[in-house]
């Protein structure tokens, strides 16, 4: 572990320990930390059994954590702090991109998620959102309403707002369950053949499902003309 002389913080300055096994990589992580208002590194770790010291001794707000370290690995990390009690909050900065680990990653409690290589405004934004949630944890009332619950847990909620004119109720689930049945991805020719409806009108059910995020959209290219728009529900 190597501990960090932290800068002269500002106000409430949150505390950060930087965990990663490539030191050049650690120390370029500590520098855009630190030039980032409201932060402080408090220390730098290159192994996984230096990162549960680090944390353990110095009570940190925030944890940059790599997945691959040379004995735990990142997960093995959270595991362990986890089963600790400890719900410091995690930003994994890593090269790991595999489902497995973005999923086990999100159910031990990481904010954000950052693939290798990113950007420093990248990691500015997610500080900037990980300093708002905590803000806003500790200003939250012992009990919550809907909408206050829906900001903790960083999800959406459901809007049931009025169909575009022209759209059904009725045939937009019809499209939704039709796509959900793929298991691939589908064009709007292919939905509106198993659906019995033509491909304008499956289509335009297909567009207003990705615009409210219940579908996603791609195009895939062939060997001449245009490119074919083919959904799938998001994975």
């Amino acid at each position: 572990m190597t501990p960090v002389a932290p800068a002269a913080p500002t106000g409430d300055a949150l505390r950060v320990v930087v965990v990663d096994d490539d030191l050049a990589v650690a120390r370029v992580n500590r520098a855009f930390v630190a030039a980032h208002p409201g932060f402080t590194v408090v220390a730098e770790a290159h192994t996984g059994a230096d990162a549960l010291t680090a944390i353990a001794r110095l009570r940190p707000d925030l944890v940059l954590l790599d997945i691959y370290l040379p004995d735990l690995g990142g997960l093995d990390v959270l595991r362990r702090l986890r089963a600790a009690g400890d719900e410091v909050e995690v930003i994994a900065v890593t090269a790991a991109r595999d489902l497995d680990t973005v999923r086990t990653a999100r159910l031990l409690g990481v904010r954000h998620y950052l693939v290798k290589p990113f950007s420093g405004a990248s990691l500015g934004d997610r500080l900037d959102e990980v300093r708002r949630g905590i803000a806003a944890d500790r200003a939250a009332p012992a009990a919550l309403d809907q909408r206050a619950v829906d900001e903790a847990l960083g999800s959406a909620p459901v809007r049931r707002g009025a169909l575009p004119k022209g759209l059904s109720a009725v045939s937009l689930e019809r499209v939704a369950s039709g796509l959900a049945a793929r298991t691939g991805d589908a064009s709007a020719a292919e939905i509106a053949e198993a659906l019995g409806m033509s491909r304008v009108s499956a289509r335009r059910y297909l567009e207003h499902l990705v615009a409210t995020g219940a579908a996603e959209v791609a195009p895939r290219y062939g060997s001449a003309g245009r490119p074919e728009h083919r959904y799938r529900v998001p994975r």
